[in-house]
């Protein structure tokens, strides 16, 4: 096992966004995160054509995160006790490492 400040990925679902789950694996792995979930998936009107992950609105204990690529747009719920901001950058360290 990890080390204990390891964020748990939670497989809920059989079908994610490709890609999505390499990075939400890196996100489990940064100070701060307690739980990622990907939830539901479904189409979007416009076309994305990278990965995209934003920070949507807050839930208790976290945060909803929206992940995009191409016409397919999935929620990610995210518990974690880091702020907005450090959330966005904890995000965006986890994309880059790709």
């Amino acid at each position: 096992m990890g080390k204990p400040t390891d964020g748990r990925l939670v497989w809920n679902h059989s079908t994610h966004i490709s890609g999505l789950i390499a990075i939400l694996e890196r996100l489990c792995q940064q100070d701060g995160i307690h739980t990622v979930t990907p939830a539901v998936i479904g189409r979007a009107r416009g076309h994305c054509p990278k990965m995209q992950l934003r920070v949507s609105v807050p839930i208790r204990g976290g945060y909803k995160v929206i992940a995009r690529q191409g016409k397919t747009v999935q929620e990610v719920f995210v518990l974690t006790t880091l702020e907005l901001e450090q959330l966005e950058i904890a995000i965006a360290i986890a994309m880059k490492i790709t």
